[in-house]
């Protein structure tokens, strides 16, 4: 059970191996930082941008043989799934939090407002706000390429990814009406977008997450599958578009800090297991093209 505030003094974050659930998380170690609280968060994504965080303490993922040896240093221990990255911490330690109640209860709220509550309700810290305190590193200026637009094709399984034929037709009309569409991923997908570079549409290289971070705070715009890298632009502050397969997984898992779009491509559909399948066929390029102006329009 967690111990009120006042007893508590380090805690110990368990992230993510998922980037969108690691920058969500970084939101509660930001409002224990303001409290005057220790946090020691142990992942690997945000070691890698840790200097995007300076006031957190930020280190490479734990393995199980360190888990006996690193716990006992920390009063109380947060992970936000009960199974990953590791199952049945509470046999190490007497007080941990999990945080899977908070985003299978029902609820209006996108994940980041959820935590930012709990912070408040359930931790006492009364003045939690929901950013997750990412701060560019100096020389660096925010949304400098005004027209350009980051695509996001890809995401962490092919259900939630929108059709390729479509991320490349959007990004060919994107590009005659003035933008400077560019694809985002990672080095293991290039070869296969290799073929957007045929078009005449740019596919940079990134060397580590931090080159990604850079690049997408300078960008213009994001448009992207439910993602990580979704998350990330909405936490630097650049207005997004996410494609959705499913309303409810809309609802909590929704890019929260930034301006931004939802657009869930199975509105139509009757049950679950049709809106997994086919939610990409029933999204039109016209219909993602006209929420990113209702997006430029609200930002305006």
């Amino acid at each position: 059970m967690w111990q009120p505030v006042k007893q508590v003094s380090r805690v110990a974050l368990m992230l993510s191996p998922a980037l969108g659930d690691s920058l969500l998380m970084m939101t509660i170690a930001r409002n224990l930082r303001l409290a005057q609280i220790a946090v020691t968060a142990f992942g690997s994504q945000m070691q890698v941008i840790k200097d995007w965080f300076p006031d957190i303490d930020i280190r490479p993922d734990l393995t199980e043989d360190r888990l006996d040896a690193t716990l006992p240093e920390f009063d109380a221990v947060i992970q936000m799934h009960r199974d990953r990255p590791f199952v049945d911490l509470h046999r190490l330690h007497p007080r941990v939090i999990l945080l899977e109640p908070l985003y299978r209860a029902r609820s209006p709220e996108a994940m980041a407002d959820r935590l930012a509550r709990f912070c408040k309700e359930q931790l006492g810290l009364t003045l939690a706000g929901k950013s997750n305190g990412i701060t560019a590193p100096p020389g660096l200026e925010h949304r400098r390429h005004s027209l350009r637009v980051a695509i996001h094709p890809t995401a962490s399984t092919s259900d939630k990814c929108w059709l390729p034929s479509r991320f490349l037709r959007l990004a060919l009309q994107l590009r005659e009406r003035g933008f400077q569409p560019q694809f985002v991923v990672a080095p293991q997908e290039r070869a296969e977008w290799r073929h957007v570079e045929r078009s005449g549409l740019t596919l940079p290289h990134f060397d580590s997450l931090h080159d990604v971070a850079t690049w997408l705070y300078e960008s213009g715009w994001f448009i992207g599958n439910d993602s990580g890298i979704g998350h990330l632009a909405s936490s630097l502050q650049v207005p997004t578009l996410s494609l959705f397969m499913r309303r409810g997984i809309a609802r909590t898992w929704r890019p929260g800090w930034g301006s931004g779009q939802v657009l869930v491509g199975s509105s139509l559909l009757p049950t679950g297991r049709l809106r997994e399948r086919y939610w990409k066929y029933m999204l039109s390029v016209g219909k993602v093209t006209q929420a990113f102006d209702q997006l430029r329009a609200e930002f305006a």
